[in-house]
């Protein structure tokens, strides 16, 4: 097969056919990825003006939030423009900042919900010791390093990957890039490669969920020395969707990045691409944020003050609004 350089345009094939089910599963995933959007950019808003969520707890929250805003605004406006126009073609240059953007933020939540993992457990089990063992300066910390590791392997993997030359037949059987699959169209030997990226795997995936996994063994540990009933029902509560949502996330990335080539399907990668692009980021402000009374709380408040503003200067008058505190 012909050799090409990096200079042709990609060809991705999408998620979806032109039939009335595909139709149907696009407007779907459309809503999903706007329903994500929304709730995302709802708790980063509540995080940045409410004073009683400036602590580290919820400014982890707020940069889970902003990564998964800006994962689904690289992914699928890009898809949704392809199936719309059926104009299906990528530069090498925007597939290497899809390879980029989405493994920066891939890692970088990885870490990240290592980090929130951390702080769950000292808030629960340390909680007299939280302002020392969860301080700003660890919190910030973690939250740099959770960037940075995730931008260096975006920034190896993406640049490995366009190195290599690539057949003619440039089509992509996927809705975006991702290094794993566009390896496969490589006219070269990838296996160095397929080795080092199982490695980086492993460090960016498999330790921060053993540390996750700790974490929460040692809180569940602690649950069940509780006395109280109604808080051990609590920090279960807590403590199951967390890990729902972290075993959606990480069984998926997990799947794509270090299954054995044997056993990879194109279909299946698709289908387990979208859980943790699209789907996995909408699941993030239910279950870390919409189930928690003080966020509930703090969204109320703000829908009051809302209602209160827009009748001045109309004929019911605002002087009867609820009081809202800060």
């Amino acid at each position: 097969m012909e050799k090409s350089n990096t200079t042709i345009d990609f060809i991705l094939l999408g998620l979806f056919n032109h039939t009335r089910s595909h139709l149907f599963l696009f407007i779907v995933v459309m809503t999903i990825a706007i329903a994500s959007l929304n709730g995302n950019a709802l708790i980063l808003l509540l995080i940045l003006l409410d004073s009683r969520f400036h602590t580290p707890m919820y400014f982890l929250l707020s940069q889970l939030s902003l990564m998964d805003m800006t994962l689904v605004s690289t992914i699928v406006p890009k898809m949704a423009a392809d199936y719309l126009s059926g104009k299906k073609s990528i530069s090498p240059a925007g597939c290497g900042l899809q390879i980029f953007v989405s493994l920066t933020l891939g890692g970088g939540e990885s870490f990240l919900l290592a980090s929130m993992s951390y702080d769950r457990y000292v808030a629960v089990c340390h909680p007299l010791r939280y302002p020392v063992l969860m301080s700003w300066q660890l919190c910030l910390r973690m939250t740099v390093g959770s960037w940075f590791l995730g931008a260096a392997d975006g920034l190896m993997q993406a640049a490995a990957t366009l190195s290599f030359p690539f057949c003619r037949a440039n089509e992509i059987d996927h809705f975006f890039c991702e290094a794993p699959i566009l390896v496969r169209l490589a006219c070269a030997d990838t296996s160095v490669f397929e080795n080092v990226m199982y490695i980086c795997c492993v460090l960016m995936l498999l330790v921060p969920f053993s540390l996750i996994l700790t974490s929460y063994s040692l809180i569940l540990s602690s649950v069940l020395r509780m006395r109280t009933t109604e808080a051990r029902k609590k920090a279960f509560s807590t403590c199951s969707s967390h890990l729902s949502v972290v075993g959606l996330f990480y069984g998926a990335a997990i799947f794509i990045y270090m299954r054995p080539k044997s056993y990879r399907s194109d279909n299946h990668d698709k289908v387990v691409s979208a859980f943790y692009t699209i789907f996995t980021p909408v699941l993030n402000p239910l279950i870390y944020s919409l189930r928690n009374s003080e966020v509930k709380g703090a969204l109320k408040r703000w829908l009051r003050k809302c209602a209160n503003v827009k009748p001045q200067g109309g004929g019911r008058g605002g002087g009867r609004g609820v009081g809202v505190n800060g």
